[in-house]
C-alpha cells in the first residue's frame, strides 16, 4: 500500500475548507491535490498540487475516480462522486465534517434524487443551510482524526 493522499473536488469547496486543508497537508506531509476545471490559488509547497480539468459535467470528478487509490481521502460535498469512492475503498469527507460511508451513501443518493425529483417539479426546496463556524469545526476535527489514523502508514 502507498502513501494516502488528498484529493479535493475543489470547484465548490469554501475557501476556509481549503485553508484548513492546505495546514494539514503542511503538518502531516500529506500530498494534497485540489481538482478544479478553473485556474486554483494555493500555498507554494510540496505537498499541495492543483490539477486543472477541462469544463464540463463531472469532469473534475471523473478525474479524481481515475486517480483515486485505496485509502486516499477525497473532500467533497458531492454525493454521486462520494459514492463512486467509497466503492472503489476510498473515504469521503464532506466540507461540513460528515464522513460518507457504505451505511450512510444510499440513503444520501436516495434523498439527493427525491430533492432534484421536487426541484425538478418546481417545489422551492431551498439550498443547503449556509456553512459556518460548527461547520468547519467539524471538518477540521473529523479531518485531524482522520489524518492520525491513515496518514504516514
Amino acid at each position: 500500500m502507498g502513501t494516502m493522499k488528498i484529493w479535493v473536488d475543489a470547484d465548490a469547496c469554501p475557501k476556509v475548507i481549503k485553508e484548513i486543508l492546505f495546514r494539514a497537508a503542511e503538518r502531516r506531509r500529506v500530498i494534497t491535490t485540489l481538482v478544479a476545471n478553473q485556474l486554483l490559488r494555493c500555498p507554494p509547497s510540496p505537498y499541495i498540487k492543483t490539477l486543472r480539468v477541462g469544463a464540463g459535467f463531472d469532469v473534475a470528478d471523473n478525474e479524481i475516480v481515475k486517480q483515486l487509490a485505496v485509502d486516499d481521502l477525497v473532500v467533497t460535498a458531492d454525493i454521486p462522486l462520494a459514492a463512486e469512492v467509497i466503492s472503489k475503498s476510498g473515504h469521503a469527507l464532506n466540507p461540513r465534517g460528515e464522513f460518507y460511508t457504505k451505511q450512510n451513501i444510499g440513503e444520501r443518493l436516495a434523498l439527493r434524487d427525491l430533492m432534484a425529483e421536487l426541484r425538478g417539479s418546481g417545489v422551492n426546496t431551498g439550498g443547503p443551510p449556509l456553512f459556518n463556524q460548527s461547520d468547519r469545526l467539524a471538518f477540521a476535527n473529523q479531518l485531524d482524526r482522520f489524518l492520525a489514523k491513515h496518514a504516514g502508514k
